[in-house]
């Protein structure tokens, strides 16, 4: 775990060290590791929220004059399809849910079948994974800008 998240509350670091291990998962296809991790997520309050952060971050570097229709499907159908093979139980809704979200057209109350906490801790580092091999970087540092980005937001509300 990087450094950097030393200073943050053991809950954060919770979630700083699964997301790092199920996004390394996932790279590596790693099935039992994968299941460890976000089980570890699932049971961490507020990971959705950090991790739809993530996801915003990498968003915005991948697309940075925004993203069209097509794009949010093009993003969809990448990450379904590349996790597929190892992962059949990928659900195209609750990715989708997790981009809406990201983007912030998400309205749950609209929503026949929306997402328990846990679909989005065994989806969204999927999502992130996809996501980082466009930008050939790691997540720490997403992770650091999205818990730096929570905690601004939380001190001006």
């Amino acid at each position: 775990m990087s450094v950097t998240w030393r200073h943050l509350p053991a809950p954060a670091r919770e979630i700083a060290g699964a997301a790092t291990d199920a996004v390394e998962a996932v790279k590596a296809c790693d099935g039992e590791a994968y299941e460890v991790a976000t089980a570890r997520l699932a049971g961490a309050e507020r990971s959705g929220l950090v991790l739809g952060a993530v996801v915003r971050l990498l968003l915005e570097e991948t697309h940075p004059d925004g993203l069209d229709g097509d794009d949010v499907r093009q993003v969809l159908e990448h990450c379904v399809r590349s996790v597929a093979p190892w992962r059949p139980d990928v659900d195209p809704h609750v990715v989708l849910v997790l981009l809406a979200s990201a983007l912030g057209v998400y309205d749950a109350g609209e929503d026949d079948s929306p997402p328990d906490p846990a679909a989005v801790a065994r989806h969204a580092p999927l999502l992130v994974a996809d996501l980082l091999a466009v930008t050939g970087r790691p997540v720490e540092g997403y992770l650091a800008a999205a818990f730096a980005e929570i905690e601004r937001t939380e001190r001006h509300d």
